[in-house]
């Protein structure tokens, strides 16, 4: 019986449904272009012999710790190495100033002590070279202190930083303020003078026919002394009349209107007894001998009444 031979042919594939749409299968199938294919598998392979990149860059990133540590720690060493040195400098500084400070005072007090020895001497010459009349020109030049009858007068700013109004300052240049001036206390003494005061003096501080009263900014000052509100005002004198006498005089309406317009605060007493320091000091321009005995010694010494 005869065997038949197997048959090796191979039928051929069936084709693929899309067999006619080559180019939409080559696109699908090959979406990357094949430059951009080799560039791609070009950087994998450099980024595979790379690798060990980061760990350089690890490795710098430490080197630049260490070098940023050791400068932080040197300069914290400089520091505490100078840090006595400056303390030292400081020490010496201020020990400086205190010296110095200390220097100062004792020379103010000399000036002081020696001022007043001043003061004493010449209100000593004035009572010995002129006798009676040297007594009465000493006292009434500002001297020697003085009490007596008198009146009290207190004058202070108003409650009100400012007021408003017509009134006497007009014509003067003030501000329309509720402070006292300097011109306001030059026309309260002038009043009192006139209304017959014999001696005064304002926060103790004695005035004379040289005194001169000024304004720096708000500050009054008497002889470049700068008085603080309330004003105390004393004035040696015939007390009731003296008061009375302000009262209606000018000048003491002048300050009633600044009571009324401005607010300023004021009032006035009489009082049995005031008391006035003699003038902190007494300059003597001018001197000539008196009549009698005092020639001799006005002669002999050069000095005389002032």
């Amino acid at each position: 019986m005869s065997q038949q031979s197997p048959d090796r042919s191979t039928a051929s594939p069936p084709s693929r449904p899309d067999a006619s749409m080559s180019l939409l299968t080559n696109v699908t199938e090959h979406s990357l272009d094949d430059g951009y294919a080799e560039a791609a598998a070009r950087r994998s392979a450099e980024g595979a012999q790379g690798r060990p990149k980061p760990l350089r860059a690890k490795l710098g990133f430490a080197v630049g710790l260490v070098l940023a540590a050791a400068v932080v720690t040197v300069g914290a060493a400089e520091t505490r190495i100078s840090a006595p040195a400056i303390a030292k400098e400081r020490q010496e500084l201020i020990d400086r100033i205190d010296a110095a400070t200390s220097e100062a005072d004792r020379l103010q007090k000399s000036v002081d002590t020696l001022r007043d020895q001043v003061e004493t001497r010449q209100r000593e010459a004035l009572e010995r070279h002129g006798g009676q009349q040297g007594r009465t020109v000493a006292l009434l030049a500002g001297a020697t202190p003085v009490h007596g009858p008198g009146v009290k007068l207190v004058v202070n700013d108003a409650r009100e930083a400012e007021q408003g109004g017509d009134g006497p300052r007009d014509s003067s240049g003030f501000s329309d303020t509720g402070r006292v001036r300097d011109r306001d206390m030059q026309r309260i003494v002038n009043g009192l003078w006139e209304s017959g005061a014999e001696a005064i003096a304002i926060n103790d501080q004695r005035l004379t026919a040289l005194s001169a009263i000024r304004a720096a900014g708000d500050a009054i000052l008497v002889d470049n002394r700068p008085l603080v509100p309330p004003y105390t005002v004393l004035a040696v004198g015939d007390g009731q009349r003296l008061a009375t006498d302000f009262q209606n005089s000018a000048d003491g309406q002048y300050l009633q209107v600044l009571k009324e317009s401005y607010g300023v605060r004021a009032s006035i007493t009489a009082q049995n007894d005031v008391r006035l320091p003699a003038a902190p000091s007494l300059t003597v321009r001018n001197a000539k001998p008196v009549s009698g005995g005092a020639d001799k010694n006005a002669a002999d010494t050069g000095k005389g009444t002032s």
